[in-house]
């Protein structure tokens, strides 16, 4: 059970995967960590389930990263949604860009658009793009509108007028004759106040098509944790409270730091790399749909940094994905992206995702080849091993080569089949007319998995002009360090770490994220040589008033850290870089378009084109005391195992983690097993631990 002072609440974060749901939370200055397997149909249920297993029943702050939205986009199971846009671009969704995915595929079908035909509505409007208000919006127009959209029995609309980011005098006219058909409202000029009619309008539909989705789960949530606290009035300082048809959580003005009455307060992980409050998260939803990987992106700095490592490459492998990106001495995020196909113009972080997990489906295709992924087998069935599944993965393939040892998986909580393993792939195998053993077969997908794994890392770093073998390979997730080292050596990266804890880094991220709220507004200024600083100063400070406005209604009461930067052009591109807000942004501009392109153009006018502004308010940090080892669990003691590396069986060392000495240098073959996950160190390899319990390998 979780013990701690009577005046500080429990700060836990979970994390849901798509097999194992993480938990994490601080204890007399140790991380403490729990694992339960992910419910998919309900992933409240895994979260109240742990909260059992973890014990405490006062004062708590949850932080989640969450995997609905994601899902909802992936499996297309989100709401019907209405758009409403300026008449004659009702079709903008789905005309798009010119880019195709695949230029000379004649059969490719293209993702269809999250609103169908129907239900899309012109509206008789025109605002000029310096924001001149051409026409406005009749009375009897908007009447007849909102009986339009009554007919179809929309669940939620997403409003998104053209240049309502420069004038939202006419959006704001037609939300509010619709605010009172009881569904959730998208508002563009409130949410995406930026250019790009077709990426603003996908990600107001985007956030409208995850709202209603966002909203039951989080109130399902409330539910089990208002249950656990065994509080009837549930959560006092983030209630729900129903506004036009959707719930809404209305945070208290006290905070956690204060608020001593307060049962529980929940915050979401957003994709950006901060928390936000509950509130914020069922307004946007958008703003979540990378949130765990997120979580792991910022828990590996956090941890890189600890060891002195500020150039990683964070290697995030779980059951269903993979997650890669590179950190060069502080986390960057792009503001355009693709999730499901579809653009989503909300900061995030530059991760780079792959369908290639311990739970990725292993099987022949129709020529005869091996292919491994992106199909899951998840937390249900599961692999083989895990007693239910019936397809060969990725975590079967490590148990037959003697990777994964069958009595150390979650510290001997769980214990891995290998009989039935052995026997389900062997009858598949023989379905499949394969000639393969059982070690050939496994070694295959091993090779297959790594291949794509691989690609994803030069996707972060060959492919954007950084060499890996200037970084270290951090690997966390529950599989990460059983493919680590091999990564690293096709890769030539000469240094891997894989840090404590790792199969729950991904919450710890979380657990140490502050609170973030991204704001923006396009401007599309053009200068030469000499910036117009009192237009950027005024525009920049009505961001900072709205983000102090917000903080305020949400209770913060820390001080407030922004971060100002631009997004800049030269006239004539259509796209832009982003560069730090200063007196000298023309000259960083220049030498950031050198660096990434090669050239650039001292003479052209340049275009100052969004501006943006990042709130921070720094969350309160564990206290983390160094790693101690007993001389009992030093003593070095070890089994002997055979495993198989490059196609031999070889005599391997197993170690439990808990009994390496700091400091004291190791050789491979070496298995090295802990409560959250596994790592494979092959033959000549050296490894250790530093004073913080990361382990570091040398390939």
């Amino acid at each position: 059970m979780a013990r701690r002072s009577r005046t500080q609440p429990l700060r836990i974060a979970i994390d849901t995967g798509g097999t194992f749901t993480d938990c994490v939370w601080v204890e007399r200055g140790r991380i403490r960590m729990l694992k339960v397997f992910s419910t998919p149909d309900d992933p409240s249920r895994a979260i109240a389930e742990a909260l059992e297993k973890i014990g405490s029943r006062d004062s708590l702050i949850l932080l989640h990263g969450t995997t609905v939205g994601t899902n909802t986009l992936l499996q297309r199971k989100g709401a019907r949604v209405a758009l409403l846009t300026t008449a004659g671009f009702e079709d903008v969704i789905e005309i798009g860009r010119q880019a195709r995915p695949k230029l000379y595929d004649f059969f490719f079908d293209r993702v269809e658009p999250l609103v169908a035909a129907d239900l899309r509505f012109g509206v008789d409007e025109r605002v000029s793009s310096d924001g001149e208000v051409l026409r406005e919006p009749s009375a009897v127009a908007l009447r007849d509108l909102k009986e339009k959209v009554l007919t179809k029995k929309p669940e939620a609309i997403a409003i998104s007028l053209l240049f309502s980011f420069v004038n939202p005098e006419n959006e704001t006219l037609v939300a509010a004759a619709l605010r009172d058909l009881g569904v959730p409202l998208s508002i563009s000029h409130e949410i995406l106040p930026e250019f790009r009619e077709y990426e603003r309008a996908n990600t107001i539909v985007v956030n409208a098509y995850l709202q209603p989705v966002m909203q039951r789960y989080l109130e399902s949530l409330e539910v089990r944790v208002r249950a656990w606290i065994g509080h009837p009035q549930g959560l006092k300082p983030a209630s729900f409270k129903r506004v036009g048809g959707m719930a809404e959580a209305m945070p208290s003005r006290n905070t956690e730091r204060g608020n001593r009455d307060a049962s529980a307060r929940i915050f979401v992980m957003q994709s950006s790399g901060g928390i936000t409050a509950l509130g914020s998260a069922v307004r946007e939803p958008v703003r979540t749909v990378l949130s765990g990987p997120a979580g792991g992106v910022v828990g590996a700095l956090a941890m890189a940094r600890r060891s002195g490592c500020e150039r990683i490459i964070s290697f995030d492998m779980g059951g269903t994905s993979t997650d890669v990106a590179l950190v060069d001495r502080e986390i960057r995020g792009g503001n355009q992206a693709e999730i499901a196909g579809l653009p989503v113009g909300v900061p995030m972080l530059d991760i780079h995702t792959v369908g290639a997990g311990g739970g990725s489906i292993a099987r022949f295709d129709a020529a005869g080849a091996l292919r491994v992924g992106p199909e899951s087998a998840g937390a249900d069935p599961g692999p083989i091993c895990y007693g239910r599944g019936t397809q060969p993965t990725v975590t079967d393939a490590n148990l037959i080569l003697g990777r994964l040892q069958p009595h150390c998986f979650l510290g001997g909580d769980f214990t891995l089949d290998l009989e039935r393993t052995r026997r389900v792939v062997s009858a598949w195998l023989k379905q499949q007319r394969s000639k393969l053993s059982l070690e050939q077969f496994a070694a295959g997908i091993i090779r297959v998995v790594n291949a794509t794994m691989e690609k994803a890392i030069r996707v972060v770093s060959i492919e954007r002009g950084y060499d890996p073998r200037e970084y270290v390979l951090l690997a966390f997730g529950g599989a990460g360090g059983l493919h680590a080292c091999e990564l690293a050596a096709s890769l030539h990266i000469p240094r891997v770490i894989v840090p404590a804890r790792p199969g729950a880094l991904s919450a710890f991220g979380i657990l140490v994220s502050d609170v973030v709220k991204d704001y923006s507004r396009t401007v599309l200024l053009r200068t030469l040589d000499e910036l117009p600083l009192r237009r950027l100063n005024d525009e920049f400070s009505k961001l900072r008033r709205k983000a102090e406005q917000e903080f305020l209604t949400e209770g913060w009461k820390r001080s407030i850290r922004y971060q100002l930067s631009v997004d800049v052009r030269y006239r004539g591109q259509g796209h832009e870089l982003n560069v730090p807000f200063t007196d000298k942004l023309i000259a960083g501009f220049r030498r950031e378009h050198e660096r990434r392109y090669g050239y650039c153009y001292p003479a052209r006018e340049i275009e100052l084109v969004t501006l943006r502004l990042r709130a921070i308010v720094r969350s309160p940090q564990p206290s983390l005391s160094r790693s101690r080892v007993s001389p009992a669990q030093s003593s070095g003691d070890r089994e002997w195992r055979s495993v198989f590396f490059a196609g031999k069986k070889i005599r391997t060392a197993i170690y439990d983690r808990n009994s390496l000495q700091p400091g004291r240098k190791y050789s491979g073959p070496a298995i090295i097993t802990e409560y959250s996950a596994t790592t494979v160190v092959p033959p000549r390899a050296k490894f250790w631990l530093d004073r913080d319990g990361n382990m570091f390998i040398q390939t």
